[in-house]
């Protein structure tokens, strides 16, 4: 069974592939011949924002997907704007460091991440979601990961998912809560 994923971000795509480990074939946008659609991703949710994603693309099974870091020291920012937090030139490490530098001398650090996939399954549209609590660093740590990645300690852990290895990574996040929520959903 194919599922078209409504990204071409290598890093979701690698991600998703491996926490399906081979059950489903995963295709990006672009390898499903939509490559040249670019949904605006103006939802004010990240459920509204998956809808939109996977609503221009047909196929047995499309997902879209959007993951936000809701911070509680900074009122949920930067939440749905998390991937353009800096500005729409911005990129990742200009959203870490804008956030880092928001977070300065605030004591509660607490965060977490939410990732809500949109599923287009024949007739049938719906959403599965995952949440990961955890807190911001006062630094980054770690090489691996991308994103807010370095930043962000999953609660229960000491290493932020930058310096974790990705399974351990997938059994803990809000992507991998999320795609085994959407798995589960194939199965009903």
């Amino acid at each position: 069974m194919n599922i078209i994923l409504s990204t071409d971000n290598e890093h979701k795509l690698r991600e998703i592939r491996e926490l399906v480990d081979g059950k489903f074939r995963v295709l990006s946008k672009t390898e499903a011949g939509y490559g040249d659609i670019h949904p605006v991703e103006d939802g004010d949710t990240l459920e509204a924002n998956a809808m939109i994603k996977i609503k221009p693309l047909e196929g047995e099974i499309v997902i879209g997907d959007d993951t936000g870091l809701f911070v509680h020291a900074l009122e949920g920012r930067p939440g749905v704007y998390s991937a353009r937090y800096a500005g729409e030139d911005g990129n990742d490490e200009k959203n870490r460091e804008k956030l880092l530098r928001e977070m300065e001398g605030k004591s509660d650090r607490s965060a977490y991440f939410k990732t809500v996939i949109a599923v287009k399954r024949e007739k049938e549209t719906y959403t599965v979601e995952g949440i990961c609590p955890g807190h911001i660093t006062e630094s980054p740590r770690g090489e691996g990961g991308f994103g807010y990645d370095p930043l962000f300690v999953p609660e229960g852990y000491d290493k932020t998912f930058a310096e974790m290895t990705d399974d351990e990574k997938n059994a803990v996040s809000h992507r991998g809560l999320a795609l085994r929520a959407f798995v589960e959903s194939l199965k009903s």
